[in-house]
């Protein structure tokens, strides 16, 4: 992938079209190795090119189609495959048919969107006035890997442009790039991935405990794992596996999974698209009880939480945000305590069970920082839990900026909570 756009490397446009793109090629079965972004520069672009055609098979362009004068993509390419450009007068008319559905005059900077270099083909989708382009590109010597296979010669490569525009892009790619790729791939397989969504083990406790497995795939190709720390979404454990089919696929990784599960333990909520919030809300459900929050440091951001997932009303009553002292002494019936310490905790849970008739009670109180609070250190967190009718609290020390100390005991409270509704009975 080679996204094309100064604004990519200004950071005033999040690049998400490779990220998609990533995700099809997955699904396809096509392995994606590398990504790039450039910026608007003839010569830098043409580099991008070159490097990206020297170390893969394909190359999918992104951007740079445009009518302005910084849209050189075309350029780009044309330099590349060592050809000139010619007007296109089927792409002129489709562009100009476009506008004229509009009721609208073409500009004639818009006639450069028609410039195709000698040899590409134009996709038959486009959307918009960007037509997409399939350029064929020999390399003398080139590696003869799996997308240059065929009858086109061991040395062919390819370059895919299509539009930055993210709707325009996505028709082009799922109804022409990914089919042309995989006829040149000449055998079909597909790579599917399962997510494990954990929160309380560290990266590196993951990785130490799921090095067993890992060096057993290692050794078998069949799967990887990888980890990515997401934040408030806790730590996701990747498993990917390609293979012939989708059920073959799918047999590896319920096996990884299995194995996996095995040794992290109740750290997995869940996997997938599982959240924390969902998660915590069906164990609600399932034993028939309803929670009042009473959030002093996280100020709303669990109840924000939970009420992301449809239907959360039949479990959330209410929140407190009792961030004034008198108002976790007024309402909730707080003592006039320190506002960072257990006592205040499990009276403010007591409290939103009261206050709300709520069956569960959460709270949270701490010290979000920078500053000290009522001789707490900043990043110092008291949860607060009402349920079964005992109270627990539990501290926690978060040594990070603000927002983070707030989000991370968002989470925290919540896998709390998990916790203590998965224990079994008695």
């Amino acid at each position: 992938m080679v996204a094309v756009g100064t604004e990519l490397l200004l950071g005033q446009i999040v690049d998400t079209n490779s990220s998609w793109i990533g995700e099809q090629l997955a699904l396809a079965g096509i392995d994606s190795h590398f990504q790039t972004k450039v910026g608007d520069n003839l010569g830098r672009i043409t580099a991008a090119l070159e490097l990206a055609l020297d170390r893969s098979d394909a190359v999918i362009v992104c951007g740079g189609l445009g009518p302005t004068p910084d849209d050189i993509t075309r350029e780009a390419i044309a330099a590349v495959m060592g050809v000139e450009l010619h007007r296109d007068d089927a792409v002129v008319e489709r562009i100009r048919s476009m506008f004229y559905r509009r009721d609208r005059q073409m500009p004639a900077n818009n006639l450069q969107q028609a410039d195709v270099p000698a040899g590409a083909r134009v996709m038959d989708v486009q959307p918009g006035t960007a037509p997409g382009l399939i350029c064929p590109v020999r390399r003398a010597g080139g590696s003869a890997g799996p997308a240059a296979g065929g009858a086109a010669g061991a040395d062919e490569k390819v370059i895919y442009a299509v539009p930055g525009v993210p709707w325009e892009m996505q028709r082009m790619v799922s109804e022409c790039v990914l089919a042309d790729l995989q006829a040149r791939a000449g055998e079909r397989s597909v790579i599917r991935s399962r997510t494990l969504r954990t929160w309380g083990c560290s990266e590196s406790g993951l990785a130490e405990m799921l090095a067993p497995e890992m060096s057993r795939l290692d050794a078998t190709g069949e799967a990887t794992i990888a980890f990515l720390a997401s934040g408030m979404e806790g730590l996701k454990v990747r498993i990917t596996a390609k293979a012939a089919d989708d059920e073959t696929a799918q047999r590896v990784l319920s096996g990884v999974e299995t194995r996996a599960r095995a040794v992290i333990g109740e750290a997995v909520f869940g996997a997938d698209d599982d959240t924390m919030e969902s998660v915590v809300l069906a164990l609600m459900r399932t034993r028939g009880l309803t929670l009042g929050l009473a959030e002093s440091v996280t100020g709303g951001l669990i109840a924000a939480r939970l009420t992301e997932v449809p239907g959360a009303s039949d479990v959330l009553k209410g929140a407190v945000v009792p961030y004034d002292r008198a108002l976790k002494t007024g309402v909730l019936g707080a003592p006039d305590v320190n506002a960072v310490s257990e006592e205040m905790a499990l009276a403010m849970a007591a409290g939103a069970c009261r206050v709300l008739g709520a069956d569960v009670g959460l709270a949270t109180t701490g010290a979000a920082g920078p500053e000290s609070h009522e001789g707490a250190e900043p990043g110092t967190v008291w949860i607060g839990l009402r349920l079964d009718g005992g109270g627990e609290a539990v501290r926690v020390r978060f040594n990070m900026a603000r927002t983070m100390v707030r989000q991370l005991s968002t989470i925290t409270a919540l896998n709390l909570l998990r916790t203590r509704l998965s224990a079994p009975a008695g």
